[in-house]
């Protein structure tokens, strides 16, 4: 799945096109061959993520935005290379449990790992990482600042955009984003096979939605509105009541991939035990 705002992604902080002056200040970090561990705050969609991803990328090289799902363990020494680098995101999302034990791995690991930390506020951070980051605070542009961008930008976005779109009417249908078309294939994948290994085959795309910063109430609520298409009266009733309850534990938990994940499994249960009792016993 490629999202256009992907697409079209700065890959090195000197292609940045604004807070300038913080991408230079970051590239110096990059430059001296060590940095502390930093928190980099500020509201959605202000470019926090671009940033990190710049400064991966400057660090390691292309590749750092491929997702693979990996079991691994590490076994860190200090030497002459790069320290590697673990990157967390929606840090103030996590409970006051969580942030403490985050504060002791920060504190044991120092010296053989950093952390890059991302969150959209820092009140919510406990005092503890506070202190021990490099805070990092990403402000959203000016109206201004986009206009600018926009005028000085007329190359290969804007042209797509009118291909897509262009000549614009009021009664133009609009184009689905890659993002809902991906998560309707995902749809189509449950339906058409229900085992461990499809499971696992859905794990990965949904992954690959969360990291794509699509959030998951939108994640589950279109996945929901797909499924529900090919069931009957009874059977949707079903699976809406197992969807209310696995979102219900989704708001009170921290780690929305598992409960996703859940309800997938439930209804995977569920409706091939519906296509079983379906076909007629002719014995």
């Amino acid at each position: 799945m490629s999202l256009w705002v992907d697409k079209y992604r700065p890959k090195e902080l000197s292609k940045l096109d604004y807070h300038i002056q913080q991408a230079g200040h970051l590239k110096k970090l990059v430059e001296c061959g060590d940095f502390p561990h930093l928190l980099v705050y500020g509201p959605p969609g202000a470019g926090k993520k671009t940033r990190i991803m710049c400064l991966l990328r400057e660090l390691y090289g292309a590749g750092v935005e491929r997702l693979r799902i990996e079991h691994q363990n590490f076994q860190c020494q200090r030497n002459d290379s790069l320290l590697p680098v673990v990157v967390l995101t929606e840090v103030d999302k996590l409970t006051k449990d969580a942030q403490h034990a985050l504060r002791r791995t920060m504190e044991k690991y120092m010296a053989t790992c950093r952390l890059i930390l991302c969150a959209n506020s820092t009140s919510k951070v406990i005092p503890a990482i506070r202190s021990r980051c490099l805070g990092v605070r990403v402000a959203a542009p000016s109206e201004l600042a986009i206009s600018q961008i926009l005028q000085v930008h007329r190359g290969s976005p804007m042209n797509e955009l009118k291909q897509r779109w262009y000549p614009f009417t009021a009664q133009q249908a609009i184009s689905s984003p890659d993002w809902e078309i991906f998560l309707q294939q995902t749809a189509t994948k449950i339906m058409e096979e229900q085992s461990p290994n499809r499971l696992l085959v859905v794990r990965e795309r949904i992954y690959e939605l969360l990291t794509h910063c699509i959030p998951p109430e939108v994640i589950f609520k279109g996945l929901l509105k797909e499924l529900v298409r090919n069931c009957d009266g009874e059977l949707k009733f079903e699976v809406t009541s197992l969807a209310a309850y696995h979102e219900h534990r989704l708001n009170l938990g921290s780690k929305a991939i598992y409960h996703i994940e859940a309800f997938i499994a439930a209804f995977m249960a569920r409706y091939k035990r519906f296509l079983e009792e379906s076909v007629p016993d002719i014995f």
